[in-house]
């Protein structure tokens, strides 16, 4: 499997030269956060990622997690590796100081994670999911729990987990039947959760899972559900560690990928029940679950850059060493196959996606640090609607792109791709879970069409159009052929982008039915745009940069506005073609009969 290392000069571009930093510096408690800061802490997390992660990511995806006696055994040099990840203060980055925390924004946590995702996804999702819990437990939970749960959690000494989904109750968490009953100031939780991410593992010396359960006198459907804090090891006073709670890993699911990630099949209670304690108020666990899945969202949209970033990187090396056949301007003799047109068009769709899923996520990111800690309650309500509009945007879009860049990757490998050895199928395996976990893509766009478009009268969304309106009338100042080139393709997107909200808030608002039978097609106009808007004021940038001199760094520059123009001549008008499927297609999706399937 070819190194990876991380594109450290484009997260720098986006944080320096695109102006992230410059927002991020205006809040209270970024004040600090330099450019030189942001640079050493990108390369330390490089050396972790490069040097650590990676190297075990394909021996770990071939010995898999074992589960012996009810305890689950990692694969080799995981412990170790988490150890390195827990010593160098890594899980504490964006996380409150009063707590352990080292209360940096969310954006530089973002981009360390993107590291870590690139370089060993199986092994990434720990800490991915302790990250939410300890936002759930911040949000919600009582200063008892934050004092006894909270710094050791966000040390990464302790990991949690989220336990929604059972053997009956997926996406629909109305049906879940796990019960809690009280017992004086705690709970008794009886139950089965499936698919729990890291819910029994050997790299921590506790684990706290949140749970959803019902109590006894819990109204039906989803309000009745409450959230509990249920411990590996119960924790006395003192923060010590007590009596072993009654929950165990029943089993290990056998899956597509992510192979070495323990996905636990929990049982809770089987004797004396399993002891919990409420996390917020009963009867409303899935609004503070909720926190929790948010947080999970985003964090899976990055691991769709993440992987596409892996699999584009061994995808170039391997192009520029693998010769095959004689491209139409070489020499005599075999070229190597990036000379061939088609293999740099495969490249160049990789990089640019990319590149527009950082810089959409960064961005986006930023917007969440804004909502977090601005002073002006105005600009926080703006952060806000623009990180809910954009997050089913990026879980979706980010994640059916890591599949499709990651199957791309093996198909630059050509036959070659399709064997193992190469670690090209891995990356395409392990990206498959991704559009299904946390919600699937068509839940995300349901969920923006409905709760992020219908809901405010897309009062959002038109308030981010207008601001892609913006982008494109400040490409006018770019007199090139490329930037006129992007201008053009960016106004057309963004135009269809316009009709296709104005149908759904009008057509798709009177039939809901046709809505969501175009929900899937409008995500990925959304994203498509949203990624072409964020290339735009990449080119925009670099083309300043270019003209005032660029300091040395004027291929990079180049390079930046090439892949932009790539992506607006060969992505962008793409959007196109998705119009007719959204305001007509739908007609067609209900009409055949259930039983002539």
């Amino acid at each position: 499997m070819i190194p990876y290392s991380a594109p450290t000069r484009d997260m720098q571009f986006l944080f320096e030269d695109l102006g992230l930093l410059n927002q991020l510096q205006t809040l209270p408690g970024c004040e600090d956060t330099s450019a030189d800061l942001v640079n050493q802490v990108l390369e330390e997390a490089n050396k972790l990622a490069r040097d650590v992660l990676a190297p075990i990511n394909y021996s770990g995806n071939l010995e898999g997690a074992t589960l012996e006696n009810g305890v689950v055994r990692t694969a080799e040099g995981w412990k170790e590796a988490y150890r390195h990840y827990v010593d160098g203060g890594w899980n504490s980055v964006p996380f409150e100081p009063d707590y352990g925390g080292q209360g940096l924004p969310w954006t530089l946590a973002t981009a360390i994670q993107e590291m870590f995702n690139s370089a060993n996804l199986a092994w990434t999702l720990c800490p991915l999911l302790n990250q939410g819990a300890v936002d759930a437990v911040t949000a919600h939970g009582t200063e008892e729990q934050k004092k006894l749960y909270l710094e050791k959690m966000i040390s990464g000494e302790w990991s949690g987990t989220m336990n929604l989904t059972e053997p009956q109750a997926g996406s629909d968490l109305s049906l879940i039947k796990s019960k809690a009953e009280r017992d004086g100031d705690r709970y008794r939780i009886r139950g089965q959760k499936i698919y729990i991410t890291y819910g029994e593992h050997d790299m921590t010396e506790n684990i706290v899972h949140l749970v959803l359960a019902r109590l006894p006198d819990a109204p039906e459907g989803t309000r009745g559900i409450s959230l509990f804090l249920v411990p590996k090891f119960l924790v006395n006073e003192d923060g010590s560690l007590g009596d072993r709670n009654d929950l165990r890993c029943v089993s290990l699911e056998h899956k597509l990928g992510i192979n070495a990630s323990p996905t636990c099949v929990m049982a809770y209670g089987d004797n004396e029940g399993a002891v919990g304690y409420l996390v917020g108020q009963e009867n409303r666990g899935l609004e503070c679950m909720f926190t929790m899945m948010n947080n999970a969202r985003l964090a899976v949209g990055l691991q769709g850059l993440a992987i596409a970033e892996r699999a584009y990187q061994q995808a170039s090396a391997y192009a520029k060493d693998r010769k095959q056949g004689k491209a139409p301007k070489a020499a005599n003799g075999a070229s190597a196959i990036i000379d061939h047109a088609d293999v740099r068009r495969m490249l160049l769709t990789m990089r640019a996606h990319t590149e527009a899923m950082r810089a959409l996520i960064l961005d986006t990111m930023t917007a969440l640090d804004i909502s977090d800690r601005h002073t002006d309650e105005a600009w926080r309500s703006w952060a806000e609607r623009r990180v809910n509009l954009l997050t089913p945007v990026i879980k979706g879009w980010c994640t059916d792109m890591g599949v499709e860049m990651a199957s791309l990757g093996v198909q630059v490998h050509g036959g070659m791709g399709f064997i193992e050895e190469t670690g090209a199928a891995q990356h395409m395996r392990d990206a498959r879970i991704l559009p299904i976990y946390e919600g699937t893509n068509g839940i995300q766009a349901a969920d923006l069409i409905g709760r992020k478009l219908l809901r405010d009268g897309g009062e959002a969304a038109h308030e981010y159009i207008d601001e892609l309106h913006s982008v494109v009338n400040g490409l006018a100042t770019v007199e090139t052929d490329a930037g006129k080139a992007i201008r053009k393709n960016l106004a057309a997107a963004v135009d269809v982008l316009e009709q296709a909200t104005e149908w759904m808030l009008t057509e798709g608002a009177e039939n809901p039915e046709a809505a969501h039978a175009s929900s899937a097609h409008y995500l990925r106009l959304f994203g498509i745009t949203a990624g072409g808007a964020m290339m735009a004021r990449i080119a925009k940038t670099a083309s300043e940069k270019r003209n005032s001199g660029a300091n040395g760094a004027g291929e990079f520059y180049d390079a930046k506005i090439s892949v932009a123009q790539f992506y607006a001549e060969q992505i962008l008008p793409q959007t196109a073609g998705l119009l007719a499927p959204i305001t007509t297609g739908h007609r067609t999706v209900m009409a055949l009969p259930a039983e002539m399937f």
